[in-house]
């Protein structure tokens, strides 16, 4: 993983924070997959920790709120130079992931490392 930055690579709002609060309620042991844009578009996507294999190429960005949060190898070396930002909105969740069904959901907004504005990713 590129360590070039001080900045977390992934951080959460305090919205997103209370909601993976309560998800863990529920699911104490998740973690995030950061979709590629198939069916779910590019959405954050919260599995069961035993439901989900992390691939071999899969980087690890960090935590939110205590759970850890992975992207593909191939759009980490795209989005490199971004930081995600959790945020939730309202919504459903991906047909998969634990945000489904509970009318909210989690977005991806990025904003450029040093600066730049914050936008959600595209297709979310």
């Amino acid at each position: 993983m590129n360590t070039d930055t001080a900045e977390p690579r992934v951080i959460a709002t305090e919205a997103a924070l209370a909601f993976l609060a309560e998800i863990k309620r529920d699911h104490p042991e998740i973690l995030f997959h950061q979709s590629g844009g198939c069916c779910d578009g590019s959405s954050p996507m919260c599995y069961p920790a035993s439901d989900y294999r992390v691939g071999e190429t899969d980087v690890k960005l960090g935590e939110i709120g205590g759970v850890p949060f992975y992207i593909s190898g191939s759009q980490y070396a795209v989005w490199a130079h971004t930081q995600l930002i959790i945020d939730v909105v309202p919504g459903r969740g991906g047909m998969f992931s634990l945000d489904n069904g509970r009318e909210r959901r989690f977005l991806t907004r990025s904003r450029l490392f040093g600066g730049g504005v914050a936008c959600p990713l595209p297709g979310a």
